[in-house]
């Protein structure tokens, strides 16, 4: 063990490799963490999840491709008429402009009013406290010093179909060779008997980790900065053991509450105010909504935090407070009683009868929650920023509805509105379409021009990844395909925001709709036709939905 604790030593000094980390600032700050997977045998870890509607309608580009076919007499004809419509299709996509999305909007994948919502619950961390980038170096620096005292995976993002998106596979902190994942996998889906269980986990068999919240990013970091330091110094190394001891130390971090100490002791450094949590909960409560919140944070935590946010008065706000719950378990173990915590955090023995505005408890599951409030059904509200430990089982076996804190989406939407996306995904969709309805034509002349769109369409695909990060791009989208990530999304939250804030700019009658998106054999709206079987009028484009896999509804403006 001697040689392995030396290397480790090591590796806290070696300003290479945490210069190369960032610390999270250049390798894996912004990728889209909530997606990480981390493969137990060191043969894989994945990320999981924004489009525009195609330019050209199917039948236009149909009878273009039939006058292609029918007025051409030989081969040079083709291709001069086949580059004339690539020149007149790209020219239309520089003019097209759109409304840009606003990133205050809260999008909806279920219809939902909140006139019938009488009850709002809250988590806490990255729900109601939003932290700095202070606290991601924090707890790596302190799950690393853990690992030094005490101690050839690859991270990669997976579509909604288990298809590994080529080019985001990471060894280390180095990118792995496209044909090496292909022969890794025999291709490159995952199949599903490897995949996680349904919270993500590794566990029964399942070699696969994903990592789903923003806490993830320094075990992210620290397990492939460890594992790049064990490669480039030739050390021989079991995979299992580094990610059960890098899960183990970032655990402690928690458990042995030497982060929470560190934010209590400098609690400006690590909480950002802005995210507008007072203005929201004095909303909902001069509304008369009753509230209440539910965190695995620890009371002390929690109080620092909430006084600092709130004010010391915090606990008038809510009607129940309950802290260390122990998400999910807390959904579905019906034996943890709660138990009332004293202002000093003293532990009382009584046994709780019901749930008193003003007090805290501990632990407690969601079935005795229920029994002693009441609150059940649709006209509950519960957010939360893990999609898996926070509002999978409200929504699948309580009826609760759901809304998803996704911090990363205010800044994929500021991309998406910049006119160099918009024309770069209307030209990539414009060009597809082209693609698909002229493969029919099999004559040399057509297949040749076919073969120089398709080589610009895949040259093009990388970028629509690297605007969003190089590494990893979108967390909502693999290239065209919607994320693992995304997926979820849509199935288990009714309504999805970058932060609470946004609940600002909609008063509490407001129903939210879903928009609706064609389905594959479903006709769309298509701009209306020229005399060329195009669509060119700008004023008929719809401006293009921010993630193109959940139906959302949103507020636009120019």
């Amino acid at each position: 063990m001697a040689p392995l604790s030396r290397s480790l030593s090591s590796l806290a000094r070696h300003t290479e490799c945490l210069r190369r980390v960032g610390v999270f600032r250049s390798f894996l700050p912004n990728h889209p963490f909530r997606c990480g997977w981390w493969k137990r045998n060191f043969k894989a870890v994945s990320c999981g999840g924004a489009g525009v509607q195609p330019l050209l309608q199917q039948r236009g580009a149909k009878n273009c491709a039939a006058s292609v076919s029918s007025s051409s007499s030989d081969g040079q004809d083709a291709t001069e008429r086949l580059w004339s419509v690539y020149s007149e299709t790209k020219r239309q996509t520089e003019v097209i402009s759109t409304s840009a999305v606003d990133p205050d909007t809260i999008f909806a994948n279920n219809e939902m009013s909140l006139r019938d919502i009488e009850i709002y619950g809250f988590d806490y961390d990255y729900t109601l406290a939003f932290y700095s980038s202070h606290l991601h170096t924090l707890i790596f620096d302190i799950a690393r010093d853990i690992l030094i005292n005490n101690h050839r995976a690859l991270l990669m993002k997976i579509d909604a179909f288990h298809y590994i998106q080529l080019g985001t596979v990471y060894r280390g902190l180095h990118p792995m060779p496209d044909e090496e994942v292909i022969a890794m996998y025999e291709g490159s889906h995952v199949p599903l008997e490897i995949m996680s269980d349904f919270y993500g986990k590794s566990t029964h068999g399942h070699t696969m980790k994903q990592f789903m919240d923003i806490f993830s990013l320094p075990e992210m970091t620290l397990l492939s900065c460890v594992n790049d330091f064990f490669m480039r110094h030739n050390i021989d190394y079991e995979p299992v053991h580094l990610y059960k001891d890098v899960k183990e130390a970032i655990r402690d971090v928690h458990v042995k509450g030497i982060m929470y100490r560190a934010v209590e002791a400098d609690i400006g450094k690590y909480i950002c105010y802005g995210e507008q949590s007072h203005a929201v909960l004095k909303k909902l409560s001069a509304h008369g909504k009753k509230m209440f919140l539910i965190t695995n944070s620890p009371f002390d935590f929690v109080d620092r935090g909430m006084s600092f946010i709130v004010g010391k008065d915090w606990r008038d706000l809510f009607d129940v407070v309950i802290v260390q719950a122990d998400k999910p378990s807390f959904f579905n173990d019906r034996r943890k009683p709660f138990r009332r915590v004293t202002d000093k955090g003293v532990l009382l023995w009584d046994r709780i009868h019901r749930l008193e505005k003003g007090e805290i408890y501990k632990q407690g599951n969601l079935y005795e929650f229920l029994r002693l409030t009441g609150w059940r059904g649709s006209k509950v509200l519960y957010f939360g920023d893990h999609i898996y430990s926070d509002l999978a089982d409200l929504t699948l076996k309580h009826g609760w509805r759901t809304g998803a804190i996704i911090p990363e989406l205010r800044k994929e939407i500021k991309i998406m509105n910049t006119p160099q996306y918009v024309h770069m995904m209307t030209w990539l969709q414009a060009l597809t379409v082209l693609i698909e309805q002229m493969q029919a034509h099999r004559d040399p002349a057509t297949q040749a021009v076919v073969e120089e769109w398709i080589k610009e369409r895949e040259a093009m695909k990388p970028q629509t990844k690297d605007i969003f990060n190089a590494q990893f791009g979108s967390l909502f989208r693999t290239y065209h395909n919607p994320t693992y990530f995304s997926r979820r999304l849509s199935r288990f939250a009714d309504i999805y925001m970058a932060s609470i804030s946004c609940m600002l700019n909609y008063d509490l009658q407001h129903t939210f709709f879903p928009r609706r998106t064609p389905l594959q054999h479903e006709a769309p709206f298509w701009p209306e036709q020229d005399s060329s079987g195009f669509g060119v009028s700008s004023s008929s484009f719809s401006p293009p939905p921010p993630l193109a896999e959940s139906d959302h509804t949103g507020k636009f403006k120019s």
